[in-house]
């Protein structure tokens, strides 16, 4: 759209899209292909030396997939994305193209447990450590750093406990000592936080969760913000140095502001082969489409929930920024003016047991173990979400025996709060 500059809104419904070439269709279609056909031999050899941008096989890339990431990028203020099957994959694909055997990386306590038990276990058999640090204290965040420390990852909305971060001070230590840093926006959504305008260097999204919003379909989202320099420091050989699996091309050099979309893909992609199915790539565009609908309405939802909640003489305490009065309201306020997001968590004064009363005595909201669905849901984290972790680590999470997570849906708020009463009623 070269005559105009759209904003958020009209880039959700059109960027990275246009009619299709061939028959007219004005949805981008499901390219439900395995492989592309070259067109000479030059062509294919320019294709696989990196020499020329194209399709090759969908292991790699693909048209549909290619919409979802022009789409992205442009929504977070990126300078390129990498669409894959999950986000647990999209942070696989991460540490891969910035870590090398024995190397760290620092983590917020208070992330979700998924992310948690990758880190903490999975990522061990790579021989990539984790150092968990306390997010809101700076100052032990910055100790853990060491000379084989690679980045800093947080959540830009904390899941489950809706926590809102400092990520400007955070991205000040991390540029302090010439380290990424990682951002998973998930919770939060361009639409009410964009990470790389606080200084953010690499996004990581679960498009399953709010961009798709619809419960039906699964994928993760890597977005460059093209701002970080690789060549520098040595830490990156990746990037930094000559591939020899392509011909000694250096990625940094060649690729400019895009290199760690490329890296992710040409390295991590091609290699673990994490790919994402077009038809759900297709589903996801779908979705985004009303991404600033749904979130807004997810928001003015929550807000008058956890109000409700907040004074009902059963519920011990309620954890959702955007209210008056809670501790994290500074920081939504700065980071998210829009609204506090669809998730937060509470606690019930009969603890343990009566969380379980209420989530079995719910009917609107759908128990299961997902987020940002346009239906309301619930979980118990500690029983669930959470279980892997020790009682210590679910209570630095925000998800302890207490803990209730709701993520409200865009239902009519008073069919909520009255779903919420009849079930209070039975504990």
């Amino acid at each position: 759209m070269p005559d105009i500059n759209p904003g958020f809104d009209t880039l959700a419904v059109h960027a990275g899209a246009q009619p299709d070439p061939s028959t007219g269709a004005r949805i981008t279609p499901i390219y439900q292909t395995t492989a592309y056909v070259f067109d000479s031999p030059e062509h294919a050899a320019n294709l696989f030396a990196l020499k020329e941008f194209g399709n090759i096989y969908t292991r790699i890339m693909n048209p549909t997939q290619a919409v979802l990431e022009e789409r992205v990028a442009a929504l977070e203020g990126g300078t390129a994305a990498l669409a894959v099957a999950s986000g647990h994959a999209a942070q696989l694909l991460i540490f891969h193209t910035l870590m090398r055997p024995g190397d760290n990386f620092i983590a917020a306590r208070k992330l979700y447990g998924g992310s948690i038990n990758q880190f903490g276990h999975a990522f061990k058999s790579f021989d990539w450590q984790v150092r968990w640090a306390d997010p809101f204290d700076l100052a032990a965040m910055e100790a853990e750093i060491d000379d084989r420390t690679r980045a800093i990852f947080i959540e830009s909305l904390a899941n489950p406990g809706g926590t809102f971060v400092d990520i400007e001070a955070i991205a000040e230590v991390a540029h302090r000592h010439g380290l990424p840093l990682i951002v998973d926006n998930t919770m939060a959504s361009p639409y009410l936080v964009r990470p790389l305008e606080h200084g953010a260097d690499i996004l990581v999204h679960s498009a399953t969760k709010f961009l798709g919003g619809h419960g039906n379909s699964m994928g993760g989202v890597i977005v460059d913000g093209g701002t970080f320099d690789w060549s520098t420091s040595g830490k990156y050989p990746a990037l930094s140095e000559p591939r020899p699996e392509y011909n000694g091309v250096v990625l940094h050099q060649t690729f400019g502001n895009i290199a760690f979309a490329i890296a992710c893909r040409v390295l991590g992609l091609r290699d673990l082969g994490p790919a994402i199915a077009p038809m759900n790539a297709f589903l996801l565009l779908t979705g985004i489409e009303t991404l600033p609908l749904r979130m807004q309405r997810h928001c003015d939802n929550a807000l008058k929930v956890a109000g409700w909640l907040k004074r009902h003489d059963k519920v011990d305490w309620v954890s959702y920024a955007a209210l008056d009065g809670d501790p994290n309201k500074a920081l939504q306020a700065r980071y998210s003016p829009k609204g506090g997001g669809a998730v937060f968590t509470f606690g019930l004064k009969g603890g343990l047991e009566a969380g379980k009363t209420l989530v079995q005595s719910l009917q609107l909201f759908s128990h299961l173990a997902n987020i940002g669905d346009t239906r309301s849901l619930v979980i118990h984290p500690a029983s669930t979400t959470h279980a892997q972790l020790s009682q210590e680590q679910q209570i630095a999470a925000g998800a302890g025996p207490d803990v209730v997570r709701l993520s409200i849906g865009i239902e009519g708020a008073d069919d909520l709060i009255a779903d919420l009463e009849q079930a209070l009623g039975k504990v």
